[in-house]
């Protein structure tokens, strides 16, 4: 009888390798098309999955001896959860191992995009040291933050922004009244939340309802010169070209963008082109840091399932 394996979409960790490998062969697929995935997954009892490969039925019903499937981050929109159950493989996510990682990174856009640090130092760095007086920055102090929505992530974007004196509000129908006053959070509206932020962080999950939620109608409810900072998904973005128009008329001061529908996206887009856009690689939650405690979470629970515990993150807990 051949030895099971262990398959992962992608490098981990020493850690999670050595955790994981107990338990079988090790095997790192050379790419992540489904044609490859599938032509290693038989034999093999866990499904490690770094990045948002597309984990479909066909894949998960092929592998006759998986037990459990690794997601290592918080979204698991790239994984048949529905197939997964029917196997009754449970899914292994890590929220909120990555959260003050993100969290961080939404201040840093905030901070960098207001202090206006991209024009100052292209400006500076050509010589142009009266650029002092042609650019003006402006301040979080005292500023009105609206987040949408505040599981982990948004929950310590407040605490973060709480020292910079600034206004909160949230939109997320699934926060707590308690956990709102003791953040010091005004519940709103999603257009009450358009019409006053001077600042908006977006870090809600991706549902049916918040597909598109960021569009040509919505956007004209914004107040004008508002920074806008994406970290949750891309899709979540319904309109790149009614946000490109808005950045370029000035309605939206600045945008900080670390996620896209598709990834990657359209590097020819004009909104690539404008000064007043920051952009990375979908890579604000992979910190050293944040990813080997992420790494560490996903294992665990992987290896837990392996040896008939409980984990403690699983998506689908009604296989347990």
């Amino acid at each position: 009888m051949s030895k099971p394996k262990i398959l992962a979409t992608g490098h981990l960790d020493d850690y999670s390798e050595g955790i994981l490998g107990k338990f079988g062969d090790y095997i790192i697929s050379p790419d992540t098309r489904e044609e490859t995935l599938l032509s290693l997954i038989d034999g093999a009892v866990a499904l490690a999955v770094r990045g948002v490969p597309p984990i479909t039925a066909h894949l998960i019903n092929s592998a006759k001896d998986l037990k459990v499937i690794g997601r290592s981050g918080v979204g698991y929109s790239n994984v048949d959860v529905e197939a997964a159950t029917a196997r009754g493989i449970p899914l292994i996510y890590t929220p909120g191992a990555g959260a003050r990682a993100v969290a961080e990174a939404s201040i840093t856009f905030m901070l960098a995009l207001c202090k206006q640090l991209v024009p100052f130092d292209r400006e500076t760095k050509k010589g142009n040291w009266n650029s002092r007086f042609d650019i003006q920055g402006s301040d979080m102090d005292g500023a009105t933050l609206g987040i949408i929505g505040l599981g982990r992530i948004g929950q310590d974007v407040a605490q973060l922004a709480s020292v910079f004196d600034m206004k909160l509000i949230g939109y997320d129908p699934y926060l707590d009244d308690a956990v709102a006053a003791k953040l010091n959070i005004e519940k709103v509206e999603l257009k009450s939340l358009y019409n006053c932020s001077d600042f908006i962080a977006i870090h809600c999950a991706e549902t049916p309802e918040t597909r598109g939620l960021i569009n040509a109608e919505s956007i004209q409810e914004f107040k004008k010169g508002v920074y806008l900072i994406n970290l949750s998904r891309g899709s979540v973005i319904g309109d790149m070209d009614a946000l490109c128009d808005a950045l370029k008329e000035g309605r939206i001061a600045g945008a900080g963008l670390d996620v896209y529908e598709p990834e990657p996206p359209n590097f020819d887009h004009p909104i690539f082109k404008l000064d007043n856009v920051l952009t990375t690689p979908h890579a604000m939650a992979t910190t050293r840091s944040a990813m080997t405690r992420i790494y560490k979470s996903m294992a665990d629970d992987m290896a837990a399932v392996l040896e008939g515990k409980k984990p403690r993150f699983v998506v689908n807990p009604e296989v347990l």
